[in-house]
């Protein structure tokens, strides 16, 4: 029922939004004798304040067509080199990269938004880099024949990804997935696996939410696991390919987030309205932009969302040593010579500060000079990895960590080829 009201009442906001916008259209156009004449004018943008926040969203484009460095302009390249049921892999790099330039697998969050919420980052970072994303899909798109997918699967997802990329490479993690990507790097260290990565970059990650528990834990561990079950858990309907598929829905995690910072995000939509009413195009396109990504919003698989919740959030099982892959046990223990960065924001609100940087705690027997930590400062959960603080403060210390073990990725893999 929950997913059913839910489209209706999409429909129903849908052709609200296209009534509100050709009404703001109307009212606004050069031939209407009282456009941008007070009333009317603060009738049309508050339509078209709402039109936008109303508007129906698909998954957005990445739209990288030119990068600059160093002042030069190069065509970015975007290919899709796996395509999985759950999840394809991108690679991005233009003419301006070395033949040796370093590989790095970003892997994005499965968390209710589109791989192209790091935008930004894959654009900062493939100034330098050659860069593959993990393309999460959409479960509801994904038909129910594909099977299910869980905690096991992203984690053999994640290597998979990494066997492609060949060995030498880096990897990047943000937010949610740098529990899984901890745990593939053990597994693969345990197994001497010649692609494991050189370094892995942790950004705003809940390694271990013990730490400095904020409003998201919280929520994650007041409630018995079977509340989630029964009470967020929906089956996707017959409207999509995914139909019978049971997913944790995007628009319940979009809610969620929306409701921990509604007073800000009604003070953003009111500067929207003034920006319009000031004329201000340059700052409303820039807030629309931002809720154009931020409301695009995709369904995870419910197998992979409840594990989540038990192993991570309730159980803390990585960094308690206790947490399994198909049966047998992580050990962090197995992580000799990946070198690990950690980068937490100190105004994060939904990782806390402490919760990635507990990686370096639990990685005994790796040495102090590959482990590195950094607090970037008046920084909240997303200008870790998007915004000016990101490409000006906190890239720079990625690139120096990837450049620093870039000489031994290069051994790795002549020493694999050889």
């Amino acid at each position: 029922m929950l997913y059913k009201a839910y489209e209706l009442q999409r429909s129903m906001m849908n052709a609200s939004s296209a009534l509100a916008s050709m009404t703001a259209d109307m009212l606004n156009h050069e031939r209407n004798p009282w456009a941008g004449i007070g009333p009317t004018h603060m009738m049309a943008s508050a339509l078209e304040v709402f039109a936008h926040a109303a508007a129906p969203r698909g998954k957005p484009a990445f739209g990288l067509r030119v990068i600059h460095v160093d002042g030069a302009p190069h065509a970015v390249k975007e290919t899709t080199v796996i395509t999985r049921p759950f999840g394809d892999l991108k690679m991005f790099t233009h003419d301006g990269l070395p033949k040796d330039a370093p590989r790095l697998l970003l892997i994005a969050p499965m968390s209710g938004h589109y791989a192209t919420l790091l935008r930004g980052t894959v654009e900062r970072m493939m100034e330098r880099c050659v860069v593959y994303v993990t393309d999460w899909a959409d479960a509801k798109y994904v038909p129910l024949a594909e099977g299910i997918f869980d905690l096991d699967d992203y984690i053999d997802y994640v290597i998979g990804f990494l066997e492609h990329v060949g060995p030498g490479a880096h990897v990047m993690a943000v937010c949610q997935p740098s529990v899984p990507a901890l745990a593939a790097t053990a597994i693969m260290g345990a197994e001497k696996h010649p692609c494991r990565p050189v370094s892995l970059t942790m950004m705003g990650g809940p390694i271990d939410t013990r730490e400095s528990p904020t409003a998201v834990n919280d929520h994650a561990v007041t409630k018995p696991h079977v509340w989630f079950k029964h009470n967020v858990i929906t089956t996707v309907p017959v409207n999509y390919p995914g139909e019978g598929r049971r997913v944790y829905p995007g628009f319940v995690q979009l809610a969620s987030f929306m409701s921990m910072n509604l007073g800000s995000h009604m003070m953003s939509h009111y500067k929207l309205y003034q920006h319009l009413m000031q004329g201000a195009d340059d700052s409303a396109d820039a807030t629309k932009t931002f809720y154009d990504e931020y409301r695009a919003v995709c369904d995870l698989p419910a197998e992979f969302y409840l594990q989540t919740v038990d192993i991570v959030f309730q159980r803390h099982a990585l960094p308690k040593g206790e947490m399994l892959h198909r049966g047998k046990a992580v050990d962090l223990n197995a992580i000799t010579d990946t070198a690990i960065l950690c980068i937490e924001g100190e105004r994060d609100d939904i990782s806390g500060i402490g919760q990635t940087k507990a990686a370096l705690k639990v990685t005994p027997k790796l040495g102090d000079d590959m482990k590195q930590y950094f607090l970037a400062p008046e920084v909240g959960h997303y200008g870790i990895f998007n915004g000016s603080r990101w490409r000006n403060s906190i890239a720079p210390v990625v690139e120096q960590w990837i450049a620093k073990f870039e000489k031994k990725a290069k051994s790795r893999k002549l020493t694999v080829v050889a």
